[in-house]
């Protein structure tokens, strides 16, 4: 499976040509990679002063034409790799000879090593940028790199050796799929992971292990970690579950078991709305996105039909109907915490109010007994704006007999862990009726534009 380029060789800064061309040939026909030269042949020149031959037709062609560039290229390589343990290297000198000779039409003069060095044979093809009358050079036209590829080819299957086969554009596999990035969190859980592997023997000696990791270790109250490229630090109470530091002691103490970290892979959405074409062409769309429309909408119509499927949804008239259930299911729990958060603030405020209705009554007591002294109210403003307030909100929720703190924070901690338990399954049923939802959109999208396309149909 013979791969090539084709290489202008230049004139490096601060080198002669001669010199350049000493180095290039030089390493081509290096002992160690051609078996001692005997894996270099040539053409109309010698491999032993092939550097010397080519200046001399390079003097040859400035006195015939008169023409001398600066930055000229000094000569061309070719690079023809072929696929490990399919060749021997005395054919594939002969392959490389081959292909200068019928890609330079026996018109330049040309050096061929074949190099050893690699699992794969390979050979380094030096010809001459001048041609061997002087008269003229050659001429680096467009696709020529294709051009030795092609005849590389060619001369391969000639001699029964395998081909890069290339596939045309439209059946090249695209890459769909990326690789998911790891997060700074997701590395540290890891590396914490192999350290308790490890078993240190306590808290500090696994401190120590993770700056050896390359770690920055801030202690205190709360131990944080940063590493190397990250700009703030991160505490171990933040990585969640059975990563805090009492977690992490309990662990080394041998009082509870460590779960590694599982990080969770992103739900990907099943389908999508289809694209309203007419409305988009009647926007100034081009064609274009008509044809992609097209294909997309029918890609994302089979999702929705696969998703009936699984749901067992035979009718539209059913679909209408669960997703219609769906979403009064949603809209009612999501009332329902909506009203829990609306309590819990409630409690907050009434409690707030309580404790400075107590903190601020003897104040006012004063004040009423001071016949609402405008020297007193000066003085304690702040103390009986707050009780004032307080009265206000008392009067406002009707309330006789003010209800104690502890009341409050008994009946606000049950309504928080009601809260936080409603959440899963919002959360699950926001996404069946948006799942739903967007099914009865495509349906009726769908069909919408078949009866569109055939009332046309029978118009014409």
């Amino acid at each position: 499976m013979a791969a090539t380029r084709l290489i202008a060789l230049h004139k490096n800064k601060g080198k002669s040509v001669a010199a350049c061309l000493k180095s290039r040939t030089d390493y081509a026909q290096n002992p160690d990679k051609t078996e001692q030269g005997q894996l270099v042949s040539s053409y109309k020149c010698s491999p032993l002063t092939v550097d010397e031959e080519f200046m001399l037709s390079k003097r040859q062609y400035e006195l015939v034409t008169g023409r001398r560039q600066k930055n000229d290229v000094i000569a061309y390589q070719i690079r023809q790799s072929f696929k490990p343990g399919e060749i021997t290297a005395e054919e594939a000198n002969k392959v490389g000879y081959e292909l200068a000779m019928r890609f330079t039409k026996g018109k330049h003069a040309f050096v061929v090593a074949t190099h050893t060095d690699r699992q794969h044979i390979h050979n380094h093809v030096i010809f001459n940028s001048m041609a061997l009358d002087g008269t003229r050079k050659f001429r680096d036209f467009f696709f020529s790199a294709l051009a030795v590829q092609r005849l590389s080819d060619l001369i391969c299957l000639e001699h029964q050796l395998s081909v890069i086969e290339k596939k045309p554009y439209r059946e090249r596999q695209k890459r769909i799929v990326y690789p998911p990035k790891e997060s700074n969190r997701d590395r540290l859980c890891g590396i914490i992971d192999t350290i308790l592997a490890e078993k240190p023997g306590d808290y500090e000696a696994f401190l120590q292990k993770l700056e050896q990791q390359g770690y920055e270790v801030k202690r205190g109250k709360h131990t944080a970690v940063k590493g190397k490229g990250q700009k703030r630090f991160i505490r171990f109470r933040t990585l969640g579950t059975g990563y805090g530091e009492d977690e992490i002691k309990a662990v080394l103490e041998g009082k509870a078991k460590h779960q590694p970290h599982q990080k969770q892979p992103l739900k990907e959405q099943s389908f999508q709305l289809l694209v309203d074409i007419q409305g988009k062409m009647a926007e100034g769309k081009s064609v274009g996105y008509k044809k992609w429309a097209t294909k997309f909408n029918l890609k994302e119509m089979s999702k929705t039909l696969l998703f009936l499927q699984e749901q067992k949804i035979g009718s539209a008239e059913e679909l209408r109907e669960r997703a219609a259930a769906a979403t009064e299911r949603y809209h009612t729990m999501g009332n329902s915490i909506k009203a829990a958060e609306a309590r819990l603030t409630e409690i907050a405020v009434m409690k707030t109010h309580i404790i400075n209705y107590a903190k601020t009554r003897s104040a006012y007591d004063s004040y009423r007994k001071s016949g609402y002294s405008k020297k007193f109210l000066d003085a304690h403003r702040e103390e009986i704006t707050l009780h004032k307030a307080a009265k206000a909100a008392f009067d406002e929720a009707g309330l006789q007999k003010l209800p104690k703190v502890k009341e409050l924070d008994a009946e606000f901690a049950e309504l928080l862990t009601k809260k936080k338990a409603a959440y899963p399954d919002y959360r699950k049923a926001r996404d069946e009726m948006q799942e739903l939802v967007r099914a009865q959109k495509n349906v009726e999208r769908f069909f919408a534009e078949e009866k569109d396309t055939t009332e046309k149909t029978q118009t014409r």
